[in-house]
C-alpha cells in the first residue's frame, strides 16, 4: 500500500498536467492561431457585455438605495394627425433617415455647440429602466485630448485587427476598407463618448440600481443618431474595443461608468465617400402575425 501511493500520486499529477496542456491548446486554437480547427467567436470587450439583468446580484444589499417616493402624474399632451398626414409624415421620416450613412471622412470645420447641446438633450429624452437615465455624454473638443484618445484607440485597434477579432471578422470588414487607423478622431471637431452608468447614486450617497442600463443607453444612442442626421451632421458609430477603462481614466469618469460608444461628429469632408450598401427590404425585417 505504501508502495502504490507515490505511484498513484505521480499518475494523478501527469493527468493534471495533460489536462491543462490540452486546455491551453484548445484556447490557442480557438483564438485563431495556426492549426486552428474551429473558428472562434470574435473577441468581445468586457465593457460591452450586457449587464442589464433585472435580478443582478448585489454585493451588499444594505448599501443600495430604497425605492423613491411616488412621482406625481400629470395629464398627457398628445397631437393626433389625420391618417393621410400620418402616412405622409412617416414616409418622409423614413426617406430622411434612409439617407443616413456612416461617414469616416469628416471635415475639421467647427460646428455650433448649441447644436451639440440640442442633439444630446434629444438623446436624453430616451426611455430608461425605472427612469434612471443611466447615460453620460462626454463631449471632447480639445485637440490634444482628441489626439490622446486616438492614440489609445489605434494602439488597441491594431491588436484587435491582428489578434483579438478573429480572421472571419477582419475578412468581413474588408469591404468597408477599414483598419486601425482612425484619422477622423483628430479631424472631427467634436467627439461624443457615450458611457452607460451600471449603477448610480442617490442623494444620500447610497447606490441606486440602474435597471436595463445597456438597453436604455442603446435607445438613447439611436435617438442621438437621428438627431445628428436631422441637424445635418455626420458620424460613424464606433465601439472602441478594450479602450473603455483607459479612456474612462483619461476623461476622469467614475468607476460606475462603462464606455459604450464613441461618435466623431462634424460635417463630411469634400472628398468623403461611403460604401454603396443596400438595406434589407421590409419583408425581410418585419413579420406580421
Amino acid at each position: 500500500m505504501f508502495f502504490l501511493t507515490p505511484v498513484l500520486v505521480a499518475v494523478v499529477c501527469i493527468l493534471i498536467v495533460w489536462i491543462f496542456k490540452s486546455a491551453d491548446g484548445s484556447i490557442e486554437r480557438g483564438n485563431g492561431e495556426p492549426g486552428a480547427t474551429v473558428e472562434a467567436r470574435p473577441w468581445v470587450d468586457e465593457d460591452l457585455k450586457d449587464s442589464t439583468d433585472l435580478h443582478q446580484e448585489e454585493e451588499d444589499a444594505d448599501e443600495w438605495q430604497e425605492s423613491e417616493e411616488n412621482v406625481e402624474h400629470v395629464p398627457f399632451s398628445h397631437t393626433r394627425y389625420p391618417e393621410k398626414e400620418m402616412v405622409k409624415r412617416s414616409q418622409e421620416f423614413y426617406e430622411f433617415l434612409n439617407k443616413r450613412r456612416s461617414v469616416r471622412f469628416i471635415s475639421n470645420e467647427q460646428v455650433p455647440m448649441e447644436v451639440i447641446d440640442n442633439v444630446i438633450k434629444a438623446a436624453g429624452t430616451a426611455p430608461s429602466g425605472a427612469h434612471t437615465e443611466p447615460w453620460t455624454f462626454v463631449v471632447v473638443k480639445d485637440s490634444d485630448m482628441k489626439h490622446r484618445i486616438r492614440e489609445i484607440i489605434e494602439e488597441e485597434e491594431e491588436i484587435n485587427y491582428m489578434k483579438r477579432m478573429g480572421h472571419r471578422w477582419v475578412t468581413d470588414l474588408k469591404k468597408f476598407r477599414t483598419n486601425w487607423i482612425k484619422e477622423y478622431l483628430d479631424t472631427a471637431p467634436v467627439l461624443i463618448l457615450i458611457f452607460k452608468q451600471v449603477y448610480g447614486f442617490a442623494a444620500n450617497g447610497k447606490r441606486k440600481v440602474h435597471y436595463y442600463n445597456e438597453i436604455s443607453v442603446s435607445i438613447s444612442c439611436g435617438i442621438l443618431l437621428a438627431a445628428l442626421q436631422n441637424a445635418g451632421l455626420v458620424t460613424v458609430t464606433t465601439t472602441p474595443l478594450n479602450c473603455g477603462p483607459r479612456l474612462r481614466v483619461l476623461l476622469s469618469r467614475p468607476t460606475n461608468e462603462k464606455l459604450l460608444m464613441l461618435l466623431p461628429v462634424g460635417y463630411p469632408s469634400k472628398e468623403a465617400t461611403v460604401p454603396d450598401l443596400k438595406r434589407k427590404p421590409l419583408d425581410q425585417i418585419m413579420v406580421t402575425v
